[in-house]
């Protein structure tokens, strides 16, 4: 019923609009003639299959808004719809045609633990991840026929950015409840021991190059810190696994990404002279946090539902297990430590 209300409310705004501009349209026209008429006329039905057209693009806006599935429903399907970022390992990826990753065997855990079965939605990561929010938790995408996810998993779990604000003052994200933070996550710098014997510090990093994914945190951060040191040394690729390879083909020393994915990618090289750097990161802000799941605002009732599940998974070692078969660290969310 809200979102009716919503998309008449929408429809009555673009209706005064034409309304309004069809008057000062005719306002200016002076008196009309006859042939004036004829075009007004004319025109006036040209802004009529518009204005129908608005309308009905609107309330299809308010039906894909209000295929939210509440906790009743998903029950009663016995599927668990989760949103799942698409391509990116060691999270969530697919190998030879079948769904793998740390939070792919999380989503299926959670999903067994409510009697439910997984299925997956795969998600593109957008611009921004209230893009992605908006995509796959209380929008829909056109694509999708307005199909939502039920939950989605790796969102950062960050009491500033949930309350975030845009230019008029509304948040950001008012449809969203972030909860359910089940890992905590940071940056994390690997290099060969054969042309870089340590890295105690970044400056250990000049007149070595190093490899990071383009347009990501590193590279903006290795570019700019202080004052442009390693500009010239700071190599893009399009992605960490692209710079681990060059990292391993000579092309570059040292790969900066995020510890995850460098955990996993030197598992998988199982090459002991591939170590880990543990020097700091002067100037680059937060190096720490939490990442959880997202649901629709409506869906509190599945979001409790899911949160129980997961402690039992954090409490009894189940968690840190899963991580370990693909040769991640786990580090437990603050509330859990």
């Amino acid at each position: 019923m809200i979102n009716l209300l919503r998309s008449a409310s929408r429809v009555s705004a673009v209706l005064a609009m034409l309304m309004y501009f069809n008057t000062f349209r005719l306002l200016r026209a002076g008196p009309a003639r006859p042939a004036i008429a004829r075009d007004n006329f004319f025109i006036s039905a040209r802004v009529m299959r518009l204005l129908i057209l608005l309308c009905g693009l609107l309330l299809c806006q308010g039906t894909a808004q209000a295929q939210v599935r509440d906790f009743d429903r998903i029950t009663e399907s016995g599927i668990l719809r989760v949103a799942l970022y698409q391509n990116f390992p060691p999270y969530s990826y697919e190998q030879d045609g079948q769904p793998r990753g740390v939070d792919y065997e999380l989503a299926k855990a959670l999903a067994e633990g409510l009697g439910l079965q997984l299925e997956v939605m795969w998600a593109p990561p957008g611009e921004k991840l209230d893009d992605d929010l908006r995509d796959y938790i209380w929008r829909g995408r056109v694509t999708a026929q307005g199909k939502l996810a039920d939950v989605m998993l790796r969102v950062p779990y960050d009491r500033d950015y949930a309350q975030m604000r845009n230019e008029l003052g509304e948040l950001v994200n008012e449809r969203v409840v972030m909860f359910g933070p089940y890992q905590r996550e940071r940056w994390q710098l690997a290099f060969d021991r054969r042309r870089l014997p340590e890295v105690p510090s970044i400056v250990a990093l000049r007149q070595h190059p190093v490899g990071v994914e383009v347009e990501s945190v590193p590279s903006f951060y290795l570019s700019s810190v202080q004052g442009g040191m390693l500009s010239q040394e700071t190599r893009h690729y399009p992605t960490p696994k692209l710079a681990f390879a060059a990292m391993q083909g000579g092309e570059v020393d040292a790969v900066m990404a995020l510890r995850g994915e460098v955990d996993w990618l030197l598992h998988e090289a199982n090459d002991p002279q591939l170590a880990l750097a543990e020097n700091a990161y002067p100037d680059m802000g937060r190096q720490i946090w939490e990442i959880g799941m997202a649901v629709h605002e409506t869906n509190r009732q599945l979001a409790y539902a899911l949160e129980e599940q997961l402690e039992n998974l954090i409490l009894d070692g189940s968690l840190e297990r899963l991580y370990a078969r693909y040769g991640l660290r786990f580090e437990k969310p603050e509330q859990y430590q």
